[in-house]
């Protein structure tokens, strides 16, 4: 079983950046891709933006208005969200996940919070 291990959340105002980060605890683990989700309180998980692993590419929900930036670094087999000109409605928790083949996200981390300020 692999473990995804975010970090990076926290609390910042509206406006403000933050970069989150996600590793798989065995190094040795490679995805097929990897995705970015959020659940705020009461609303149910969506998609943010996902990366193929081999390629670089990614996608992005369309929500996300070209405030958030995916990125992976291959050599420390991480992945990265930035988050720009963040809002209040970025508050939530947020998980990376992990494909292993083309279609379901196999493995999820804990989720990290990030909470935006007024």
């Amino acid at each position: 079983q692999v473990q995804l291990v975010e970090s990076g959340g926290g609390l910042v105002q509206a406006g403000g950046s933050l970069t989150l980060s996600c590793a798989p605890s065995d190094r040795t683990f490679t995805s097929y891709g990897m995705g970015w989700f959020r659940q705020a309180p009461g609303k149910e998980r969506e998609f943010v933006a996902h990366i193929w692993w081999s390629s670089g590419m990614k996608y992005y929900a369309d929500s996300m208005n070209g405030r958030f930036t995916i990125s992976r670094d291959v050599a420390k087999n991480t992945v990265y969200l930035l988050m720009d000109n963040l809002e209040p409605e970025d508050t939530a928790i947020y998980y990376c996940a992990a494909q292993v083949v083309h279609g379901e996200y196999k493995y999820w981390g804990q989720g990290t919070q990030v909470t935006v300020s007024s």
